[in-house]
């Protein structure tokens, strides 16, 4: 049975909240609704309700121009097992030396590799997203200079794959947290650690940014982690300054292209400098060290 998507885009997050409420309140009733942050610097929110039948299309359009919303793009979508077909889709991705791969790929874990578990319904984190992909290739890239970190934070860890790759190169003996405002993220990082033979060696905590005592506490950081978006990074940057240690490594993803000047004219105000950054597609990675 096919179901139906209606999309549209507000300019900023406060007219796209409002319009999510007044969709879950119109007839038939959408049984989802959400609203997303664009991830290309314009501001734009996108709001899409899924219905089971038909949306009155009518209905809509009166919506969408009382929010200020350009109108609702309706489409039929045919009913699959997406889970099934992301896991056809998604190839296993390697960097460096970690081999991330979902359960349907464990026969294709090469010999010598650190290998990563985690499933493709988890939808960002798998390491396919250039950001999380850079982000695991700067941590290759310290370990191959012979960086041994005591100290690890992942800041925003959605699966806590970075976590658990830190986890796996660095000493049974290094303290590794991984935080995230969202407690879904949470809890799906400890069941991926868990799954990964990792449990007692990644702690997961719902927090915004460093605020959290065991956070505090457990700092300053070797290295922080933060595969999240530029405005938050920006944000983050005199926390950053405070709990990454003297000579430490700052990691920061999630970032356009166009927009890694500007991050780093931040974090240099900060006490950061920039050893290597990498274009992956449209996203950079930046990997920094922070003054003695």
């Amino acid at each position: 049975m096919p179901v139906f998507s209606a999309m549209t885009t507000t300019p900023g997050q406060a007219l796209g909240d409002d319009l999510g409420e007044a969709l879950e309140a119109m007839e038939p009733t959408p049984y989802a609704v959400g609203v997303f942050e664009i991830e290309d610097g314009s501001g734009l929110f996108e709001i899409a309700a899924h219905f089971e039948e038909a949306p009155d299309g009518v209905a809509l359009d009166l919506l969408a121009a009382s929010f200020g919303a350009k109108p609702f793009v309706v489409s039929e979508v045919p009913d699959q097992d997406w889970v099934a077909h992301v896991k056809r889709e998604l190839e296993p991705v390697e960097a460096g030396r970690f081999f991330v791969y979902g359960s349907h790929d464990a026969d294709r874990v090469p010999e010598g590799r650190i290998a990563l578990l985690i499933e493709a319904a988890m939808a960002f984190g798998t390491g396919h997203h250039g950001t999380t992909l850079g982000c695991l290739r700067a941590l290759d890239r310290l370990v191959a200079d012979g960086l041994e970190a005591r100290t690890i934070a992942d800041i925003g860890c959605g699966t806590a794959v970075l976590a658990m790759a830190a986890a796996a190169v660095w000493p049974q003996s290094a303290t590794v947290m991984a935080s995230d405002i969202d407690q879904v993220a949470v809890d799906t990082s400890e069941a991926n650690v868990e799954a990964n033979g990792l449990a007692g060696r990644v702690e997961c905590i719902t927090a915004a940014g460093f605020d959290d005592p065991a956070l505090e506490a457990a700092g300053p950081y070797d290295v922080v982690f933060a595969n999240i978006l530029k405005g938050p990074l920006v944000a983050l940057a005199p926390d950053m300054a405070k709990h990454v240690a003297s000579g430490g490594h700052a990691i920061l993803s999630g970032i356009l292209n166009d927009q890694a000047d500007s991050v780093l004219e931040v974090y240099a105000r900060h006490g950061f400098n920039c050893v290597h950054r990498e274009e992956i597609v449209d996203w950079t990675s930046l990997t920094l060290t922070r003054n003695a």
